[in-house]
């Protein structure tokens, strides 16, 4: 296994991680504001337990989205500039795949439908399948929450399933979903190993955020709007 460091700011949740010698360390705080102040003392604090420098990682992996447009910037540009610094490698991971991974982890679910909220009314979603790795069978996607569409039976997991509960309530997976499921630098450390050594990190000046909506916000007239439909 290599020495991988982790960031995940994609929601409201900010976390890192460290896999170093078969154990994992990490560090979570919650408060979207925070996240840009919060993150570099976390890395200090888990690279301090482990008595590790930044220079002995192999890779620097961070949630590339979709997510929330601050976080997965803030998530991005963190690891561009460790990266950087260490003349590492960086390691790009799907926010909703590593939501999969924790499914897995807490449920033991190998069919996976991850959402998660994107305010503005929507969700950003996606549906994995688990086979010796994970296979994706819907790409994520933006969409309203009555527009999610599962494929065969599915164990459904993330906060857009309670942020949307009405809509999602009367849907078939609903009863076992795992909804307390957040993207967490935890599993995107764990899919990092994969995809280090499947040759897909990148330079540092290469990485980017997974963006899915390309507006962040609503006017006044198009919130009233939405509001009365």
């Amino acid at each position: 296994m290599r020495t991988i460091l982790a960031i995940e700011t994609s929601s409201e949740l900010a976390s890192v991680a460290l896999s170093h010698q078969g154990r994992v360390i990490a560090r979570d705080t919650a408060g979207v504001q925070t996240h840009s102040q919060s993150v570099l003392p976390m890395v200090q604090a888990i690279l301090s337990e482990a008595g590790l420098p930044l220079s002995r990682c192999d890779a620097i992996a961070f949630g590339a989205g979709p997510g929330s447009f601050t976080g997965v910037r803030t998530a991005c540009g963190v690891a561009q500039g460790l990266a950087f610094g260490a003349d590492l490698p960086v390691v790009p991971v799907i926010t909703l795949q590593a939501m999969a991974q924790a499914c897995r982890d807490a449920c033991g679910a190998s069919d996976v439908l991850a959402v998660l909220d994107a305010r503005m009314e929507e969700v950003y979603w996606a549906q994995y399948h688990f086979d010796n790795g994970w296979v994706t069978v819907v790409e994520p996607g933006l969409s309203p929450a009555s527009a999610v569409v599962a494929t065969g039976n599915v164990v459904a997991c993330g906060n857009g399933l309670t942020a949307y509960a009405a809509v999602f309530s009367a849907l078939p997976f609903a009863a076992d979903a795992c909804m307390n499921i957040m993207p967490h630098a935890t599993q995107v450390v764990a899919l990092a190993q994969h995809e280090l050594a499947a040759g897909r990190a990148v330079h540092a000046r290469d990485a980017q955020p997974v963006y899915l909506r390309n507006k962040v916000a609503l006017t006044t007239a198009e919130r009233s709007a939405r509001t009365a439909a």
